[in-house]
């Protein structure tokens, strides 16, 4: 078995966990609220605007001889530059305030989630790292389309408030060829370990960050 496939096998409960949470089932059917989907845009924002950072880290730990992975960093750092003003756009497309939402700290579950990501290349090992690449793009190419048409319906927003889930829908698609290629390169078993361990934890984070929302009276209680 490929490293990537087993990536996939040893992390299918935590994935399986993550796309049963009620607010992302709602979310393809159309049932959620104008304010949760901008209460998700602004917890991406959040998350998404340390992505290039988080690369930079990355690349910058990883040891001589993985030195053949900087390259394929620096594509990711290419490819993500600027992600987060489309975050920015959408809400402005929904009517929201873009000073509003830049200027507002994450919750408690980004915030940790993206603690996790920087202590886990500073004090695990680097290639933690691809265990958030796993999560986040694999749950876009799983739910981010699907998710976009049918809020876009049920809640009657303009497509140009859906660029980030539209864009990141389609994208992911060809980042994970991308991805698969390069984790069926990674051989050492310490650094597939570290990898699904993170991917493991970025899957409770990640979910824990749609359960905040979900969870939040002001949330449940907005037309």
């Amino acid at each position: 078995m490929s490293f990537h496939a087993h990536l996939l096998a040893a992390t299918a409960n935590e994935r399986a966990e993550l796309q049963s949470i009620p607010i992302l089932q709602r979310a393809l059917a159309g049932q959620i609220r104008r304010a949760e989907y901008a209460a998700f845009l602004g917890e991406a924002y959040q998350h998404v605007r340390h992505t290039v950072p988080l690369l930079m880290a990355c690349g910058a730990r990883l040891p001589d001889r993985l030195d053949w992975l900087r390259g394929a960093v620096a594509e990711y750092i290419e490819e993500e530059i600027g992600h987060e003003a489309w975050i920015l756009d959408d809400l402005e497309a929904m009517g929201e305030s873009r000073a509003h939402w830049a200027g507002r700290a994450p919750s408690l579950a980004t915030e940790l989630m993206v603690a996790y990501a920087y202590d886990g290349i500073a004090r695990v090992h680097p290639l933690s790292f691809f265990g958030m690449v796993l999560v986040l793009e694999g749950t876009s190419v799983a739910l981010a389309t699907r998710a976009a048409e049918a809020i876009e319906r049920s809640l009657g927003l303009p497509r140009s408030a859906f660029s980030y889930l539209r864009s990141h829908g389609d994208l992911d698609i060809e980042h994970v060829g991308f991805f698969e290629g390069l984790m069926d390169r990674i051989e050492d078993a310490a650094d597939q370990a570290a990898i699904i361990h993170a991917a493991r934890r970025f899957y409770r984070l990640y979910g824990d960050i749609f359960r905040a929302i979900d969870a939040a009276p002001a949330l449940r209680e907005a037309a």
